[in-house]
């Protein structure tokens, strides 16, 4: 369905307090600027900024909805004969590979991480996303299998694979904050993936293979 023209709008509107928002915080730090700021700067009223954005910490992770499902959509997704925890491990290295900046591998990733380091508020907000992707990851693996509402088994294997997705993202973070370059740090962590997949058990390696 095409988009409609008000919901264009709304779409460029929230993109652009967004947008404006990150710069302040990327320039002064997230603790320093106000809403009433944000909204000044963006020409815009402080209940707008609210309708778009119901928490100051959603303006700076506003892409957190498609973190909260991107590990559930790569296991949906995976071939005939690939497991849950393979077809994660395949889309996080062909991201690596491609030094792409949806997996922190860009210029001024190191500035963003600066801000999320300095203020308590976005690492606890980040805290909690990890756990959405942990129950989203679950109830995706509990259906992909069939699973029993008791079995603890998607819960166990989603907290393996959101180990290993984790530890990449963490690893990126570090490296990108001590100023290394993306494609350096790309080469860097095909190693840590190799790593992270020797450590992973058979278990968890080969639960909800897709049938061919």
């Amino acid at each position: 369905m095409a988009e409609g023209l008000r919901e264009r709008k709304k779409r460029q509107t929230r993109q652009y307090i967004s947008d404006v928002a990150t710069g302040l915080f990327l320039a002064r730090g997230f603790d320093e600027v106000t809403v009433a700021e944000i909204a000044d700067a963006a020409d815009v009223s402080v209940n707008t900024v609210y309708n778009y954005f119901p928490a100051k910490e959603d303006l700076f992770l506003d892409r957190s909805r498609g973190v909260v499902d991107r590990m559930s959509r790569w296991v949906r997704g995976r071939t005939a004969g690939e497991s849950a925890a393979v077809a994660v491990l395949r889309e996080l290295r062909e991201e690596i590979e491609a030094v792409s900046p949806r997996v922190g591998l860009m210029a001024g990733y190191s500035d963003f991480m600066r801000v999320v380091q300095a203020a308590p508020a976005l690492r606890s907000r980040l805290w909690a996303i990890q756990q959405e992707v942990h129950d989203n990851l679950t109830e995706t693996l509990r259906e992909e299998t069939g699973a029993a509402d008791d079995d603890p088994l998607p819960d166990l294997i989603a907290g393996q694979i959101g180990w290993a997705h984790q530890t990449v993202m963490a690893t990126i973070g570090r490296h990108m904050l001590a100023g290394g370059d993306p494609a350096e740090v790309s080469r860097q962590m095909l190693h840590v993936l190799d790593d992270i997949e020797e450590l992973l058990s058979e278990k968890v390696l080969n639960y909800a293979v897709r049938d061919a």
